[in-house]
């Protein structure tokens, strides 16, 4: 859901993706979204599409017709949301067969909780009708209604950009990192309100969406690969020690983390080289879509102990991780995101890789930036001289220039 209780009202807020979706609307006939349970799917569907017939597989009624008999369902509409699609793959062919008839006439808007570009078939049934989004968790600056986020990240692929040295109010991120950025959360304030609404999101997860998805053999086996991810993200992914620390397989480890990405639960950044058949050879990193789950699988339920936590560092560049998606996925095309490491040990937490142009992202847990903090992303750009320049996201409060190449920003100012 994204829908939000304030002053005994339910408010819509506004998603960076529709104009987009609305854009794609007009040119093909099938447009689709993905996204993990509770992103605001729905609520987004039936606010910004109101002239669309809204059939939820949710409802077993709707469900059991749409497995007997699924153009019935639209017979008196040509423009049609379908939601929770998974649930009927039958729904594809017919949905195929309407749009064709009508010589693309027919608007279909499909969603689900799974990826449903990776599940079997699917692309193929809507190969040269549909369109593909993904929908993520909320953004800081869509929770507080802003929208120069966007002007920043997009000025800074331009290599012209100077924005000046200035300071802005100082804001804390672990209470938002500890939070999370689902919709449902948006206002609630009391701790143990916030621990049991992430209790019940696992339990729904772990019981319906992956039994739904596939037969696992031990839930209690994929809930401790869940956890012993959780604790990693932002690192790179090594499934022999997974293996070793939950006593699960490695073959089972790796289903069940195609699971979790295929349920959009995680998802991989592959390392950078200029050889692009060596980004597929290296280990990649793996982060979790919402700081707020990994921190509440790994055991962190209070600030104070996130913040004197070993892995913090990893939880912040998580939920960096989460913002630059949403910017890179709102770009055309969409930009690609990787990260750099060399064997001498250099690192750059991510390399976004939009057409001919790289933008270099280092994140830093600090209030004070320096000079020390920009080396890695002076060497990365040292080495790639198509770099735009070298972005530095810190939890202080200015925009400075660390280096003529290296400009750092305290991370509401992108996220």
């Amino acid at each position: 859901m994204n829908e939000n209780h304030s002053h005994s009202e339910w408010i819509y807020k506004k998603r960076r993706l529709a104009p987009q979706i609305e854009s794609a609307i007009k040119t093909f006939p099938v447009v689709v979204i993905s996204g993990a349970r509770q992103v605001g799917k729905s609520t987004f569907l039936q606010n910004e599409l109101r002239d669309f017939k809204y059939l939820s597989f949710d409802d077993f009624s709707t469900l059991k017709q749409a497995k007997a008999d699924p153009s019935s369902l639209w017979i008196d509409t040509d423009r049609v949301i379908v939601d929770e699609a998974q649930k009927a793959p039958e729904v594809f062919s017919a949905i195929k067969l309407s749009v064709d008839s009508s010589k693309r006439k027919a608007r279909f808007v499909i969603s689900g909780s799974s990826n449903l570009l990776l599940m079997k078939g699917i692309s193929e049934t809507l190969a040269g009708r549909a369109i593909y989004f993904e929908m993520f968790p909320m953004t800081y600056s869509e929770i507080e209604s802003k929208t120069e986020t966007i002007k920043n990240f997009l000025d800074l692929w331009k290599s012209d950009y100077k924005p000046e040295s200035r300071e802005y109010k100082p804001l804390n991120p672990i209470p938002l990192i500890l939070k999370g950025f689902m919709p449902p959360l948006i206002y609630l304030t009391d701790r143990r309100n916030i621990l049991l609404w992430w209790e019940g999101y696992v339990r729904a997860y772990l019981e319906r969406d992956i039994r739904e998805l596939t037969q696992i053999e031990s839930l209690v086996d994929f809930k401790r690969v869940l956890d012993s991810l959780a604790i990693r993200t932002g690192n790179i992914l090594n499934q022999t020690e997974i293996a070793r620390d939950t006593g699960v397989s490695q073959p089972t480890v790796y289903r069940y983390i195609k699971l979790l990405e295929v349920s959009n639960i995680i998802k991989r950044v592959p390392a950078y080289y200029k050889s692009r058949t060596k980004r597929i050879t290296k280990s990649p990193k793996i982060f979790f879509i919402d700081p707020g789950l990994s921190t509440y699988l790994s055991g962190y339920h209070d600030e104070e102990l996130l913040r004197n936590a070993h892995e913090v560092g990893n939880f912040f560049e998580t939920m960096i991780f989460l913002h630059l998606k949403v910017l890179s996925e709102l770009m055309v095309p969409k930009a690609n995101i990787f990260y750099w490491r060399t064997t001498t040990g250099k690192e750059v937490d991510f390399v976004l890789d939009h057409g001919r142009k790289l933008l270099a992202v280092e994140v830093k847990l600090t209030k004070n930036p320096s000079f020390g903090d920009a080396k890695n992303l002076i060497s990365f750009i040292e080495d790639n001289p198509e770099t735009t320049r070298g972005i530095l996201i810190h939890a202080g409060s200015s925009v400075k220039w660390l280096h003529s190449k290296v400009l750092a920003v305290p991370w509401q100012w992108i996220c």
